[in-house]
């Protein structure tokens, strides 16, 4: 949890819940679980219980203490629609990103199904922008569900992208790719990547790609660093066009809608 973050998609982290269970193939090479799971018994850490499910109530208010507005992705170190997180929790999340404002909140899940669910009691503020998980085509199944939810912005997460996807756009506001890293880090094929970019190019989804991961679009593996983000020679930074937050009504603190891709 941080103020600044390394994800390129966004400028902040806030986890009042870490932990989490695997679901899909995406969940084999968690990041968050490898991370946690260095310091499971190690008395007064953060991560002392590994990555088991655990709350953080004294967490919930901490985006109210950052005065100045950002992107934030929520629970980066879990899935907000965990099973086993109270219904009442996740309605004390949503009533922060509510009286939160002045930031953007990137909510990613791989259980869009209980998030259907639990929609109708929950805030659905215009900061809030609801993400689903799509790592090779049989999760596409997960769009589905997210279309049902009241969100000002609809995102897929292609990463890990572990194979084609054919991807019906319709609805969708953004699209992130990127490669796995890590030890056990599975390639991401070029063509997978040009794919979904001409999918969103043709749609006029924004697009945006995170990285080649450990391996490079030759699918040698070179590590993250020297693999780089460059997608044909250039960057894909692209946001959805809509504005951050109620950044867009303070002058000098709007940021731009869509950041299109550079040289």
């Amino acid at each position: 949890m941080s103020e600044h973050s390394g994800i390129e998609w966004t400028e902040a982290t806030w986890n009042p819940v870490t932990g989490c269970t695997k679901v899909s193939p995406g969940c084999a090479h968690c990041y968050a679980e490898t991370f946690a799971e260095r310091f499971r018994g190690v008395p007064g850490h953060p991560y002392e219980q590994g990555f088991d499910l655990k709350l953080w109530p004294e967490r919930l208010e901490l985006p109210l203490k950052w005065r100045r507005p950002r992107l934030v992705f929520v629970n980066s170190m879990s899935d907000l629609f965990h099973e086993d997180i109270p219904a009442g929790f996740i309605a004390q999340v949503f009533d922060t990103m509510r009286r939160a404002e002045q930031h953007t909140f990137q909510v990613l899940t791989k259980r869009p199904e209980r998030a259907r669910l639990l929609a109708a009691e929950l805030p659905w503020p215009s900061n809030v922008w609801m993400g689903v998980s799509v790592e090779n085509q049989r999760w596409v199944t997960r769009i589905a569900h997210l279309r049902e939810l009241p969100a000002a912005v609809k995102f897929l997460s292609c990463e890990p992208l572990l194979g084609p996807l054919r991807l019906d756009l319709n609805g969708i506001d953004w699209v992130i790719v990127g490669g796995e890293s890590g030890h056990r880090a599975r390639p991401m094929g070029a063509a997978w990547a040009r794919e979904i970019r001409d999918q969103c190019l043709g749609a006029g989804v924004p697009f945006f790609f995170k990285q080649w991961g450990a391996h490079n679009e030759m699918e040698v593996r070179v590590g993250k660093s020297q693999a780089g983000r460059l997608l044909d020679g250039k960057t894909w930074d692209e946001l959805p066009s809509i504005p951050l937050g109620s950044r867009a009504t303070e002058p000098g603190l709007a940021r731009p809608a869509v950041l299109v891709q550079s040289s």
